[in-house]
């Protein structure tokens, strides 16, 4: 999959294309029905499948810290559509610029072009360019004149619900891990980078790989059973805390991991740290002795989770 950041990397040779719009985030299984769609009328057109999508995500810019949590960054999503076959994705930066532009010119300029749309897929609720005054309707009359077809993604229904990014991240609120993971078609995981924190973890016999999260608003928060891994690496069991951690006086929302089998130095490694099942919501301890009986209890109800040797 060949990755454009930003439209001002658009060249020529990218004139041609299928196209669908959107944040995609989580990637879940409405998206890859859409997806599946648009490589299929790719194939038939000769043309590469392609998706446009936003960094930050809009609600990012225009709410701040109000906007929902962020179910994938960029470096997840990325791997996730590559692995739908998406042939080509274009990240725009979304900007104030980028959002003020006029409606018409994105149509006009970004769409027809530069990238020479032959087919589009969207949501029938999408809005665009400044004060949104684009629509859906405008793409159908723009399509009409440039020779393209607006297509409506149909939502995806799986047993009662329609499958969105907004069900997916009430589900991970409520700790229900395994129903979103149905509605995503994946396991949910967070990534990040080890970096080294205050080593309390290590002072009261459980150390922790310290991994911050590089999100506004975390969509979990509580301890969890989790399996850790990397790029070629083996995976690893352990039970993990996301949250601020109070007992502490934590500022920062970060993810502490602490792995019941694993020898080794982690600083510096991105790993992906999957959630399996949730233990129990955060809360404050009055002391870390207090603190340390709560991890122990936590680590043995993860190990049975897990189905771990509980010795």
């Amino acid at each position: 999959m060949e990755l454009i950041r930003g439209i001002h990397n658009i060249l020529p040779r990218h004139q041609g294309c299928v196209l669908t719009i959107g944040n995609f985030d989580g990637v879940h299984r409405g998206h890859a029905e859409v997806i599946a769609a648009l490589v299929k009328k790719a194939k038939q057109h000769g043309v590469p499948a392609t998706l446009m999508t936003f960094e930050p995500q809009p609600q990012e810019l225009f709410k701040g810290e109000n906007a929902p949590a962020r179910l994938s960054l960029l470096r997840d999503k990325i791997v996730l559509l590559d692995e739908l076959g998406i042939d080509r994705l274009l990240c725009v930066n979304f900007n104030k610029k980028f959002a003020a532009m006029p409606a018409e010119a994105f149509v006009e300029e970004l769409l027809v072009k530069q990238l020479g749309v032959k087919y589009l897929v969207v949501g029938d609720d999408f809005c665009f360019g400044k004060q949104r005054r684009g629509n859906f309707e405008m793409l159908k009359a723009a399509g009409e004149k440039h020779g393209f077809a607006v297509v409506n993604t149909q939502s995806f229904i799986l047993g009662d619900k329609r499958v969105s990014s907004t069900e997916i991240r009430a589900l991970l609120a409520k700790g229900n891990l395994e129903q979103a993971r149905r509605l995503l078609g994946h396991p949910f995981a967070l990534s990040g980078k080890v970096a080294h924190g205050e080593k309390i973890g290590r002072t009261i016999g459980f150390p922790t790989a310290n991994i911050a999260l590089k999100r506004k608003v975390s969509p979990v928060r509580g301890v969890f059973a989790v399996k850790l891994y990397w790029d070629g690496s083996d995976i690893y069991e352990g039970v993990a805390n996301v949250g601020f951690r109070p007992t502490v006086n934590g500022q920062n929302c970060q993810l502490e991991v602490h792995l019941f089998d694993f020898e080794g130095d982690l600083y510096g490694r991105t790993v992906e740290v999957e959630l399996v099942a949730k233990i129990r919501d955060e809360q404050p301890f009055k002391s870390l002795d207090a603190l340390k009986l709560q991890i122990k209890d936590d680590a043995d109800r993860a190990k049975a989770l897990l189905g771990c040797d509980a010795g």
